[in-house]
């Protein structure tokens, strides 16, 4: 190669790499400011989630979740400046993500059930539920589990999914809870005076609430008593000193008006009588 062709060479590759040096120097400047922004964005969002004491480890997970997110967008942006096509590498993560999504079915159904606890509040930490076929206090809401301590101190951790696809009861939610007492008295006894036994054993429940619309309810006749059902007002932490109360006041109540408190029996006959010798 003589110097005139090399000189025409250099003449025809000079656009060329002009171009490609102009866009490898904005390449490079671009990544270098997406590395500067996801990072500063990636620990922006994990110092508020812990500032607010959410988890950390799921703190420090989303800010990194973020931070990656911006260096990918970058990448991919960047090789579209050099004319290389980004759909199929779309398609690539499309399907990734959707591979990696119904690997995590039962964990992404927990996560999105977290959310939606956190956001609609149907309890709080502190709250007595009954949730998923546990009874206990909510000790912690998490993203994915809830944590609930039984009245025998155990300790149960929940699903989220469980909890969002059941009905659930919030014991605690309301200040007054009623009582209901059911007790069978003899058929023999007097309607009105059973009625008058019952409603002076409310009086002796100190718990109740003094202006509550306590009621006697003739429930039904059954098969050995007159069953009957009396409602009690109170506040709801005074619910299982209202039930022992109420149970104990009724039962002395009937036995100081002399009325009898049936209980189930059987009478069995004999049709015929035994053949003797047998």
């Amino acid at each position: 190669m003589n110097k005139e062709q090399l000189e025409k060479l250099i003449e025809a590759a000079t656009p060329l790499i002009t171009t490609y040096a102009v866009r490898v120097v904005g390449v490079l400047v671009v990544l270098w400011i997406a590395f500067k922004v996801a990072r500063r964005l990636g620990d922006s969002v994990t110092a508020r989630l812990e500032a607010r004491e959410f988890d950390t480890a799921l703190s420090r997970f989303f800010g990194s979740l973020l931070r990656w997110a911006i260096i990918l967008g970058a990448v991919l942006g960047c090789l579209g400046m050099f004319g290389i096509e980004t759909t199929s590498f779309a398609a690539v993560i499309g399907a990734a993500g959707l591979a990696v999504g119904l690997a995590f079915q039962g964990t992404l159904s927990n996560f999105a059930a977290g959310v939606m606890i956190l956001v609609f509040r149907p309890f709080r930490i502190g709250d007595v539920v009954s949730a998923a076929g546990v009874t206990g206090k909510i000790i912690e809401i998490g993203l994915f589990t809830t944590t609930l301590d039984t009245p025998d101190n155990r300790r149960i951790i929940v699903p989220n999914s469980e909890i969002a696809g059941k009905t659930n009861e919030n014991v605690t939610a309301n200040k007054t809870r009623r009582v209901d007492l059911s007790i069978g008295a003899a058929y023999a006894a007097d309607i009105d005076e059973t009625r008058a036994a019952l409603e002076k054993a409310i009086e002796k429940v100190d718990s109740r609430l003094k202006k509550g619309e306590h009621q006697v309810f003739l429930v039904g006749l059954g098969d050995s008593s007159v069953n009957w059902q009396v409602r009690i007002w109170c506040k709801t932490e005074n619910y299982f000193a209202v039930h022992e109360q109420g149970l104990t006041a009724m039962k002395k109540a009937l036995e100081e008006a002399d009325i009898a408190i049936p209980f189930p029996n059987m009478e069995v006959h004999f049709m015929n009588a035994m053949p003797k010798g047998e």
